[in-house]
């Protein structure tokens, strides 16, 4: 190779990074939207490819089908989700006082059991009055998830009407042979489709229960807490913790003692045996994921992603031990 084509080759990849990276930061804000078409893409692929070339129906009449499909059946349900924690959030910040009360009684509780001051009333004063701005990040919060399902819907369409085309191109730039192109795919497809299934199912499963659990003891917006803890469930290690406790001490510091430690063996009885078993039921059925690739996977998803990283986390984390894996097989062992 001469001189003149190694300079336009390094020149083209070069120009290549460039425009890569300024396309890349420009699409972060949507990076959610696209994710998630990739994600609803991988789960009804069989199902187009059933429609479209089984039975000959016309692509772009089935890909609209499946638009309404995946309108129907994930975003209204979602969407009335957010519409009721917006609902009760809302309730909170116009009434402050009545959450102010439950923090100091709280607070009165531990400093009369141990003599710590844990929270000020100064302290809970200036907590309540973020109360505006979290509304503030909460309306811009919604204003996104709002433009990411529209980019969501747009970039679907087009995937389901070229879908072969795309996955043509996506084998012919992967830089390994067939066998471990082939290695990589099966990858993508099983950690994608068991996390977009195995997270929801996990999150309704083990919400219902704190649900349950909840209106058995006497919480109050016992319907609001189990939904909270249905998110809940994707942070790593803590997951319902995180609300539960809060609300133990809640019961406990308005006297209800009973209802506060029956909550606590209920939680970590049920609530945690549940998230034990589905999680290992799911590991048997769909993709065999080590529990440590799932956590980590989770914290560095989260932090790139967004929501979108509980799926794409662990994928990227299995992806990156099977490259390493591919490259030991290839290359150290010859």
């Amino acid at each position: 190779m001469s001189i003149k084509e190694r300079y336009w080759n390094y020149s083209l990849i070069v120009i290549i990074l460039l425009l890569g990276t300024l396309i890349f930061l420009k699409i972060i804000p949507f990076l959610g939207g696209i994710l998630g078409a990739l994600t609803v893409y991988i789960l009804v692929r069989p199902q187009m490819i059933w429609l479209s070339e089984r039975k000959k129906f016309r692509r772009s009449f089935m890909a609209i089908l499946i638009l309404c499909e995946t309108i129907f059946f994930f975003l209204i349900p979602l969407s009335l989700v957010i519409w009721l924690l917006i609902t009760k959030l809302q309730a909170i910040n116009l009434q402050p006082q009545n959450l102010l009360n439950g923090i100091e009684n709280v607070a009165d509780m531990i400093r009369e059991k141990t003599g710590y001051e844990l929270l000020s009333k100064g302290n809970v004063s200036t907590i309540l009055s973020i109360l505006p701005r979290f509304g503030q990040m909460l309306m811009e919060g919604i204003t996104s998830f709002a433009i990411n399902v529209l980019v969501m819907l747009f970039v679907l369409y087009f995937m389901l009407i070229g879908g072969k085309k795309m996955e043509k191109y996506v084998n012919g730039i992967l830089p390994f042979n067939r066998e471990n192109k082939k290695d990589i795919l099966q990858e993508f497809h099983r950690v994608v489709r068991s996390n977009a299934i195995g997270v929801p199912l996990l999150a309704v499963i083990q919400g219902g229960a704190a649900m349950l659990g909840y209106f058995i003891f006497g919480v109050p917006s016992a319907f609001l807490w189990g939904v909270l803890s249905c998110f809940a469930t994707i942070i790593p290690i803590i997951g319902t913790a995180i609300i539960w406790i809060p609300l133990f001490l809640y019961l406990g510091a308005i006297g209800h003692w009973g209802n506060a430690i029956g909550l606590v063996i209920y939680s970590a009885i049920v609530i945690g045996n549940v998230d034990n078993l589905i999680r290992g039921i799911l590991q048997k059925k769909m993709a065999d994921t080590h529990p440590l690739v799932t956590i980590f996977g989770v914290v560095i998803g989260l932090s790139l992603f967004g929501f979108m990283g509980v799926i794409f986390g662990p994928l990227l984390l299995s992806l990156f031990i099977l490259c390493v894996e591919i490259f030991r097989e290839d290359y150290l062992k010859n």
